[in-house]
């Protein structure tokens, strides 16, 4: 049977479906109920042993429940402490009062809402060349939370509504970030520092990605030294790292687009303007994977799962750990971790990895307080396609050998006690109610044994040709898929554009022209870009023989008013990185003043400034028309912290308004304790609010109600307020 066939097949096979039917209120359509059984699934991991027989029972069970939801607050932001204390005292709050009433034969239906212990009294040290250790900075505790809700649950019920609401929100603002919580564990893992180099080689959709930047910028006071760079093999995954880049705001980040086994070799300028090759200090190889780990959100696996998933991966997970290690500097670390139960994708590719190293790669151990997991296994059995297992590589039929290959298989008695795989974290879905992962920590101490220097010589251009040892032309490199991205220009101290930015916002002289970028030519460019000087060196370093898909956070928009001085305002994206060196239209007003703006969201009407308070109108009276900071200082009720908002403005003739998208807007009101009901979507009144307009308009149409006699009164004799000219129609007409 053909391909095309087979594809009618199953296309005809999925009509004829049993189909799950859902409530009038879900609009997600019928879909084929899945039935979570799969005796290979089970016979398999039996046979591995990869949970104690007396835990079978629990295993499955939390496999086959649904996943509860999880968030994390970003930890870099400044305003992480009271949006911590705000989801405590608020949020948890509402949510646990809906278990009033529950007696104990309703004890299923009992919400938890928890944090995460595994990030709780969780301290980042700063390691220097000596040895030595320095505390930097420790995580703030409650960052990460867990709800025994799916995200199901949240979405459909009008109880959680409120939370719903919250958690769309703060994540669209990037406060919040919607993560898996075993998915947390290999970033935490890394210990990432402030002037690491880092690469995460398959990071779409990028909340490990996220996670990195803000280890990146513990330090908010300055500047990291060090870069993320964020790559993925898929060219339309990448524009999802290029979203979460918007939200997380980082002026150190680069997204490439290239195939992670195969990663070109990066080169930096030196202090003396020389080419040398860059390597990373830490890497994250979350590579693609089975993902049986991941059963209880994704249902197709449970259909699907077969035991030769796991071999046809298994080499193209190694050759990105192999990948890795070499693009890794000496000292460096690496996690490689994946959503899968399988040896064969886990500890099969560490002792490989281990064993071909010959001793220049070490497994570290992870030391996570609080987190449940059961050691990396020392024995497993490598099973066919037709579910025999072979407990030797001899024991497979000749037929099977190129299928099933020797380094499938576990290490020998004398091998287990060199390479201690042992010390890999395996994180069953039974152990604490999350979805199952591997991760293992490995540490490169010299270069490897089929390492050799890498040379300015060797790179080769995006599409162009290959060389074999003796520098001949080999095969030509596939060509790259996907947009024809714009050039990375950095400004400099003769672009037209630059004067009028530096003396309108009084940048400060220390600002480096250069750290500016746009992605077109001429005196009228859409934006302007901020980078750290790092990343505009690999930018600059590697253009042409590196897929860049993006880079730099929008520190400055295009914004043609006549009325203004200068042709760009400040943006939002980038203010926390171009605050540091705007010295001039910078104001400080009152929280009172802030909620009058915030509340007020009409684009054609904005507060006019003598609405405003005594102070407020003060610091704002000799400012020029235009793009300004607004600096707000804040304190939580009920005892929180204190803290501070900044945020874009925009001073009018006579008027002035907050420059902040909706989501932003909710965000700053919230956190000046104002309700913000009435910006929040809740579908079930909506849809009663649409049942009793259809039954009104159906009771009119059967002739139930009285008709009314047409009014011949002006709109302001109904409503002596309105004037005549909200409307479209002269005021002398009447209004039938």
């Amino acid at each position: 049977m053909g391909k095309w066939a087979k594809a009618r097949q199953r296309k005809l096979a999925l009509k004829q479906a049993p189909k799950v039917e859902r409530s009038k209120g879900d609009r997600r359509g019928n879909y084929e109920e899945v039935i979570k059984e799969n005796k290979k699934f089970e016979e398999y991991y039996k046979l591995q042993n990869i949970v104690p027989e007396h835990e079978w029972a629990l295993f499955m069970e939390a496999n086959r429940s649904s996943l509860p939801a999880s968030f994390r607050v970003t930890g870099s932001r400044s305003q992480a402490e009271a949006l911590i204390h705000l989801i405590q005292h608020k949020f948890v709050e509402d949510i646990m009062k809906l278990n009033d009433g529950l007696d104990e034969n309703e004890v299923e239906k009992k919400i938890e809402v928890f944090p995460l212990p595994w990030l709780q009294e969780l301290e980042i040290y700063y390691t220097f060349n000596g040895g030595y250790a320095m505390f930097l900075f420790r995580y703030h505790d409650n960052l990460a939370w867990q709800i025994n809700l799916t995200r199901k649950d949240i979405r459909s019920t009008e109880a959680y509504c409120r939370l719903h609401n919250f958690l769309i929100s703060e994540t669209e603002s990037g406060n919040i970030s919607r993560q898996e919580a075993v998915s947390m564990i290999p970033p935490l893992a890394l210990q990432v520092q402030p002037h690491h180099k880092v690469l995460d080689m398959c990071a779409a959709p990028g909340s490990k990605t996220a996670q990195i930047i803000e280890l990146l910028h513990a330090d908010e006071s300055k500047e990291p030294e060090g870069i993320v760079v964020a790559n993925d093999i898929d060219n339309r995954r990448c524009y999802m790292l290029v979203h979460q880049a918007k939200r997380l705001q980082s002026p150190a980040l680069i997204i490439t687009n290239h195939d992670s086994s195969e990663y070109p070799n990066i080169f930096q300028k030196d202090p003396e303007g020389s080419l040398i090759h860059l390597k990373f200090d830490r890497i994250l190889c979350d590579v693609p994977c089975s993902g049986d780990g991941t059963m209880r959100k994704n249902m197709l696996v449970w259909r699907k799962w077969h035991p030769g998933n796991a071999v046809q991966l298994h080499q193209t997970q190694y050759k990105i750990v192999k990948r890795g290690l070499e693009l890794l500097e000496d000292g460096g670390q690496l996690v490689y971790s994946t959503c899968s139960l399988n040896p064969i994708e886990n500890e099969a590719i560490v002792y490989r990895i281990l064993k071909e190293s010959k001793g220049s790669v070490e497994l570290l151990d992870i030391e996570l307080k609080g987190l449940k997991h059961c050691p990396g296994l020392s024995n497993w059995i490598p099973v066919g396609k037709d579910m025999i297992p072979y407990s030797t590589f001899d024991q497979i039929p000749d037929r099977s050998k190129s299928i099933l290959r020797e380094y499938h298989f576990p290490p020998s008695s004398e091998d287990s006690t060199i390479y201690p795989i042992q010390k890999c974290v395996r994180v069953l879905p039974h152990h604490q109610d999350t979805g199952g992962f591997f991760i293992a920590l490995l540490k490169k101490t010299r270069s490897l044994p089929w390492e050799k220097p890498v040379l300015l010589a060797d790179r080769l251009s995006l599409g162009s040709m290959s060389r074999t040892k003796d520098g001949k032309a080999d095969v030509k490199v596939p060509k790259l898929q996907g947009f024809n991205e714009d050039p990375y220009i950095f400004m400099t101290e003769e672009d037209p554009i630059w004067t009028p930015l530096r003396e309108f916002y009084k940048l400060d002289p220390s600002v480096d022209v250069s750290s500016f970028l746009t992605r077109s030519q001429g005196d009228r460019r859409k934006n302007v870009y901020f980078a750290t000087t790092l990343v505009k060196n690999l930018v600059q370093s590697n253009e042409g023989f590196v897929k860049i898909i993006n880079t730099g956070v929008k520190a400055f928009a295009r914004c043609d008013n006549k009325w203004s001085p200068c042709d760009y305002r400040l943006a939002n994206e980038g203010l926390f990185s171009i605050l540091p060196y705007v010295k001039s239209r910078v104001v400080k007003i009152p929280k009172e003043d802030l909620v009058i703006l915030l509340l007020n969201n009409e684009k054609d009407t904005p507060p006019y400034i003598t609405s405003l308070s005594e102070t407020a109108q003060e610091a704002v009276k000799d400012l020029e028309r235009g793009s300004f900071v607004l600096l707000v200082d804040c304190v939580l009720e009920d005892g929180g912290p204190n803290f501070t908002i900044e945020l874009i403005g925009w001073r009018g003739n006579t008027s002035i308004r907050a420059y902040v998208a909706l989501n932003e807007r909710v965000h700053y009101l919230r956190m000046c304790g104002q309700d913000v009901s009435k910006f929040e979507k809740n579908k079930y009144k909506e849809a009663e609010a649409e049942a009793e307009a259809e039954a009104e308009s159906t009771e009119e149409n059967n002739g139930t109600l009285e008709l009314e006699q047409p009014s011949t009164s002006t709109p302001q004799e109904i409503n002596p307020e309105l004037k005549s000219d909200n409307f479209l129609v002269p005021a002398e007409m009447n209004v039938l």
